[in-house]
């Protein structure tokens, strides 16, 4: 028996819609602040993203990130964060902030984390003791950590798992663990819960799951279990079938998506959040993200390359000093990136500000109905309108959506 509606924390504004994909835009209005509609977050782990700073990480545009239940936790603490308020006074974020439930981290950091109805069991990564998370505990932390979104626990396993009879208990699961969470959670008026469809890819359980979890009336839904190594084609069936399903006046999170050509096919399939640590981690490696594709500054074709990391880039570190920015050069970034601290730091600079303002670009195009036209723009960019490099699965989701990639 699924519990009444919730109260609700967020306000969803949906400002316009693609007259021929899927795509929204809109304003999902937060404790923090207005946050536009698609958006990309950021994910700072332990309550910082690694490389910036709070006021470098609002520079680049950012008013929603996310922070990690386990790891804060862990660290600083239940009792320390109940002490100072919360992670926004912790981190000194006058934004918003989501949360996940911490379930993914055990099951994929930890050996020998065992899932039963209870909850997660597994060993104390500090002194090797047994734990348990429950939904209930999750939610707990959740409400001491202070986040404007946070998310059920859920049982996750890999969308590669062949077996279904335990993928169909998984999302079963996840459903009855998801009333448990409405139960324990004590901020229903300051704190959105949102619900995790799961399913792997068995597009039925997915159909049963999403019926289930629109029934319990959360402010959002997130689709979850996917970027686990699946195909992208069974991707975007699984995104394509569960906002098919989804209520209109809500937002849709697809978790742990962040490659550009990704976020823009499934913007397109009508999700509109997505987070990743793929582009503050990538930086760290000496890749910056641009228009036409991922460049490792580390080669040494840029060691006198004295241009910005992308011409026409906004962000602070590839801005002019003219303009308030610091005019970073590709050269400097080839110099430092071996041995410095601030190669990773700039370039994490700049890829966080390249997704922030793809979603700007995207929001943008959704807003002027010309979306169709930016994906065919965005992706002849991106591959130097070689079309037959463009790939396959790209161009079959986004025909399912009436977008022909290949037509002239």
């Amino acid at each position: 028996m699924a519990p009444g509606p919730m109260p609700s924390a967020l306000t969803f504004e949906l400002l316009g819609k693609c007259s021929v994909t899927k795509a929204r835009a809109a304003t999902l209005h937060l404790p923090h602040g207005p946050v536009p509609l698609p958006i990309f977050m950021p994910v700072a782990t332990q309550a910082s993203l690694k490389g910036l700073t709070p006021d470098q990480l609002e520079d680049q545009g950012c008013r929603l990130c996310l922070n990690n239940t386990y790891h804060l936790g862990l660290k600083p603490g239940q009792a320390t964060l109940d002490a100072i308020g919360g992670a926004h006074k912790l981190q000194s974020w006058p934004h918003n902030i989501l949360t996940d439930s911490g379930g993914f981290q055990m099951v994929s950091l930890l050996k020998l984390a065992k899932v039963t109805e209870e909850g997660v069991r597994f060993l104390s990564p500090h002194d090797g003791s047994p734990m348990l998370l429950t939904p209930e505990h999750s939610i707990s932390l959740q409400n001491s950590i202070g986040s404007d979104i946070i998310m059920q626990l859920d049982d996750v396993i890999a969308t590669t798992s062949p077996d279904l009879a335990r993928m169909k208990e998984a999302m079963e699961r996840s459903v009855r663990w998801l009333d448990r969470c409405i139960q324990a959670h004590k901020y229903p008026e300051r704190q959105n819960l949102f619900c995790i469809i799961q399913g792997g890819l068995d597009l039925d359980l997915r159909r049963q799951c999403t019926a289930e979890m629109v029934a319990r009336d959360t402010p959002g839904i997130a689709i979850g279990g996917l970027s686990g190594g699946e195909e992208k084609d069974s991707y975007c069936k699984v995104v394509d079938t569960c906002t098919g399903l989804l209520p209109e006046k809500k937002p849709r999170y697809v978790m742990g998506v962040g490659y550009p050509e990704d976020l823009v096919v499934s913007v397109a399939l009508g999700a509109d959040m997505f987070d990743c640590v793929w582009p503050t981690r990538t930086a760290r490696f000496g890749n910056a993200i641009t228009a036409k594709g991922v460049l490792n500054i580390r080669n040494a074709v840029y060691s006198e390359d004295f241009g910005p990391i992308e011409e026409g880039c906004m962000c602070t570190c590839c801005r002019p000093t003219s303009e308030g920015g610091l005019g970073i050069t590709r050269a400097y970034i080839y110099h430092v990136t071996a041995k410095e601290t601030a190669g990773a730091h700039l370039l994490t600079m700049h890829n966080v500000y390249y997704q922030l303002n793809l979603m700007r670009l995207v929001r943008e195009a959704i807003m002027e109905d010309r979306y169709p036209q930016f994906v065919k723009d965005f992706f002849g960019t991106l591959y130097k309108w070689e079309k037959e490099r463009y790939p396959q699965w790209a161009v079959t989701a986004l025909k399912g959506v009436g977008v022909d990639l290949m037509s002239e």
